[in-house]
């Protein structure tokens, strides 16, 4: 069996257990900084709304720019395994607050969503590709 040497990383991987991907991390690590990018830009735009809709927007308007700063630090911090059960934190704060208002929630469970299929595809990109489905080599 042939091996290739990662350079990113300077390990030697058997050809079975490669993804297909040359940086597979790289890749769940973009992936992750993509997402939790938008999430952030999208919660900075809730503030407007939120201040137009509730008559005490204090509450609403502080937790979507906390968790905005919040999807911004994970953003630069998205190469640390800790940060995929974080981001679905920022989820499950943002579900929470559906009692504030009823669109806070819904983009949680919309984010949320998003989130898991990242996750998702973060843990297929980690996984060995099974033989038949490598590409022939000629």
């Amino acid at each position: 069996m042939s091996e290739q040497t990662n350079t990113a990383e300077n390990e030697t991987v058997p050809d079975a257990e490669r993804s297909g991907l040359n940086n597979p991390k790289g890749a769940a690590r973009g992936l992750a900084a993509a997402g939790l990018m938008l999430e952030g830009l999208a919660l900075l735009m809730g503030i407007v709304p939120m201040k137009i809709l509730l008559p005490d927007p204090g509450l609403a308007m502080w937790a979507l720019g906390v968790l905005a700063v919040v999807c911004f630090v994970l953003t630069g911090l998205s190469g640390k395994k800790w940060v995929w059960p974080v981001g679905m934190g920022v989820q499950v704060v943002l579900v929470a607050l559906w009692p504030v208002h009823a669109a806070l929630g819904i983009s949680g469970l919309v984010f949320a969503l998003v989130w898991g299929y990242c996750w998702h595809v973060r843990n297929l990109l980690y996984k060995a590709p099974r033989r038949e489905e490598l590409p022939a080599r000629r």
